[in-house]
């Protein structure tokens, strides 16, 4: 099986965005719960400085790094300073370009854009569940970062692979803009966004509407068409340009 045939690669985005469309339904579930992201409200003896939510993130990536997760070419932690495996991981050569993970790294937009959709995605108010908040936070990031990361190596070597002479002379040329071009298909990123509308709704076709918080399927559309999307191409570029 070729690792790059991109439509092994277009079948495993869109398992991708299941992913990620019920990681948004359930934060959904509970409310906004604003305190969870103010400093100096965590509440953990020792990082009084920092929020709840940062301290679960932190706490979950440091035991993800030790078990090996980041080793993997499309994980991108957000947290830095994680400890080495502390397991012995051997992953398959998976044909991406080696080179340093910060070149492709999105993780910090990603959160902030996140981090701002909560107040639309959630009802207003306190529940008091900061916890349960946090810790459906930290799968959803981890989903979405898996998603933009996967989406920039594994396309754009794709792409490279069918076209490297195109590709090479505008790498070479440090075309940033022309590869954007290059790279962009409206008509595939219409289909997503299409294809996204239709799956948050079917998912919630059938749910007890009074116990239960409906996502909106704009929502979903609005994070995909304006943080998703460009943050993969912008991934896609940089993979490009260091290839």
């Amino acid at each position: 099986m070729n690792t790059f045939e991109l439509d092994l690669i277009a079948a495993r985005l869109e398992a991708l965005e299941e992913t990620i469309i019920h990681r948004f339904i359930d934060r959904a579930q509970f409310a906004h719960n604003a305190p969870a992201y103010l400093p100096k409200h965590s509440g953990f003896a020792g990082a009084e400085e920092y929020s709840l939510f940062k301290v679960r993130l932190e706490a979950q990536e440091r035991l993800d790094a030790e078990f090996g997760r980041y080793v993997v070419p499309e994980e991108r932690p957000y947290t830095t300073g994680l400890p080495a495996p502390r397991r012995q991981v051997v992953v398959p050569d998976t044909g991406i370009a080696r080179m340093p993970y910060d070149c492709i790294n999105q993780t910090g937009k990603i959160c902030s854009a996140y981090l701002n959709c909560l107040g639309a995605l959630c009802r207003p108010g306190d529940d008091g569940q900061h916890g349960s908040s946090v810790e459906h936070d930290v799968s959803a990031l981890q989903a979405i970062a898996r998603r933009v990361h996967y989406g920039a190596l594994y396309v754009a070597e794709s792409k490279y692979r069918r076209s490297p002479e195109v590709y090479r002379e505008l790498i070479q040329a440090g075309d940033a803009e022309q590869l954007l071009r290059l790279l962009t298909r409206p008509e595939v990123e219409d289909a997503v966004v299409t294809r996204l509308a239709a799956k948050v709704e079917h998912l919630q076709a059938h749910v007890n509407r009074s116990i239960r918080r409906i996502v909106e399927p704009e929502l979903l559309v609005e994070f995909y068409r304006d943080i998703v999307i460009p943050l993969t191409k912008a991934g896609q570029v940089a993979y490009l340009l260091r290839r």
